[in-house]
């Protein structure tokens, strides 16, 4: 357990630094280096001779893990235009999540057949891999959607191609569509919260000041609280899912496919139905889109944990899984949409450090809970044999009652569906405004 919240708690702190770091260097090169330094983590857990020594690890790869998001996010916008990031943000995730099953399996295998050692070993063989070809196939791309990818375009326009001049804005451009959610806002006439319009140049700002200026955006806050509450239940099973089942391998194998089949169909149909809404005049899609899907994931849950039936369980996970997957692309497509580009990288290092401190005393919070409503003093302990009833009537309740925090983070977006299309006018006007400061204008 220290292992997993330690590596996930440096993590929450890294990301802040690795954030600023991303807005002021170049994020490929980055992405690269943090990806060997993974690597690098991963095969010193394998020569580990003590605990402490494979804790030192984990504490590592915590570090540069951190690494991943707030680069991949600032790449992601600077790459896809804001109308498409919805769906683009589904294919990342079903990647991360592809990676995740196919990671465990494949290491559960050799594992098995060569001892834990070899896993991490192995683990470490395709990241190398991966950083050869990130640093030989992929430009840096210019700041501020000066390197999208058109459709029909063959290569990215690099850093050094762009040059230092800055592509007009969206509404100085009307035949284009790339920052469709902006345009919208101005089309309906929503006016930008003066309060939160960035005066000064946003790549100068210090990150004191950044900190400040996020947790100041509404819609910021209320994404972190939602996906930490809706994280209660994820926590949970993660952890205590297999006492709680009890099932046999087969079984077991069963219902990891049916989690994966569900998250996928969940990743790849939220984001591209949020895009498709904005582009018919509903601004907040991207948010309501991930409001219904809490709400409705945890509707679904109530039967799948209480029924007895075990194919009626089945396919109510199997569509549970994919309303609790589907918040995912929408929710990171609309932190970009809040956030002026120039602070891309440090933004979501902010939101990083926050919801990950949340979410690292999740597992914690739920065996807490669990335990209240275990009666006849039997124990969480994963190596029993024999299904204990108060353990599992105990594990039951307490699923059943992260499902209010889940059903809680859905209503809480449903509310903030108010104040996204001023935080999204506000971002706009404070990304013109950076513009015209590097410009060298007022």
């Amino acid at each position: 357990g220290l292992l997993v919240t330690a590596s996930a708690l440096v993590g929450a702190l890294a990301a802040i630094p690795f954030g600023l770091l991303v807005d002021k260097t170049r994020r490929v090169d980055l992405l690269t280096a943090s990806i060997l330094l993974w690597a690098t983590a991963v095969v010193l857990s394998a020569f580990s001779a003590s605990y402490n020594m494979l804790l030192l690890a984990r504490l590592l790869l915590g570090a540069v893990t951190a690494t991943a998001v707030p680069a991949v996010a600032s790449l992601t916008g600077d790459f896809f235009a804001a109308g498409e990031r919805g769906r683009i943000y589904g294919y990342i995730t079903v990647g991360e999540v592809a990676g995740a099953g196919g990671g465990i399996g494949l290491a559960s295998f050799i594992s098995a057949a060569l001892g834990w050692r070899a896993a991490f070993v192995f683990m470490a063989l395709p990241s190398r891999i991966l950083a050869w070809a990130l640093w030989r196939r992929l430009p840096e791309p210019a700041r501020g959607g000066q390197s999208r990818l058109e459709p029909g375009a063959t290569r990215i326009i690099s850093v050094e191609e762009a040059g230092p001049s800055l592509r007009p804005v969206a509404e100085e451009e009307p035949g284009r569509t790339d920052d469709v959610v902006l345009m919208e806002v101005r089309r309906q006439g929503v006016e930008p919260d003066a309060d939160r319009v960035v005066l000064t140049d946003p790549a100068r700002m210090s990150l004191g000041h950044v900190v400040r200026y996020v947790l100041r955006v509404r819609t910021n806050v209320y994404i972190i609280l939602a996906s930490s509450m809706g994280f209660l239940f994820l926590a949970g099973l993660r952890t205590f899912g297999v006492l709680f089942a009890r099932v046999g391998q087969a079984v077991a194998t069963l219902v990891l496919g049916l989690v994966g089949a569900g998250s996928l169909l969940g990743l790849l149909t939220s984001g591209r139905l949020a895009d498709r809404l904005i582009r018919r005049g509903h601004i907040s899609a991207r948010i309501v889109v991930a409001g219904v899907a809490f709400v409705v994931a945890a509707a679904l849950l109530v039967p799948a944990l209480v029924t007895t039936n075990v194919l009626a369980a089945l396919g109510f996970f199997l569509l549970a899984f994919a309303a609790l997957a589907a918040p995912n692309p929408p929710l990171d497509a609309a932190q970009l949409d809040v956030m002026p580009a120039q602070l891309w990288g440090r933004a979501q290092g902010v939101r990083s450090a926050l919801r990950n401190t949340l979410e690292a005393f999740g597992p914690l919070l739920f065996g807490l809970v669990a335990s209240l409503f275990i009666t006849d003093g039997a124990a969480l302990q994963e190596g029993a044999s024999e299904v204990v009833p108060g353990q599992t009537r105990g594990l039951q309740i307490a699923f059943l009652l992260t499902l209010i925090p889940l059903a809680g983070a859905g209503i809480l977006l449903l509310r903030t569906r108010r104040h996204y299309p001023v935080d999204v006018a506000s971002a706009g006007e404070s990304e013109r405004r950076g513009k015209e400061h590097l410009r060298g204008g007022p």
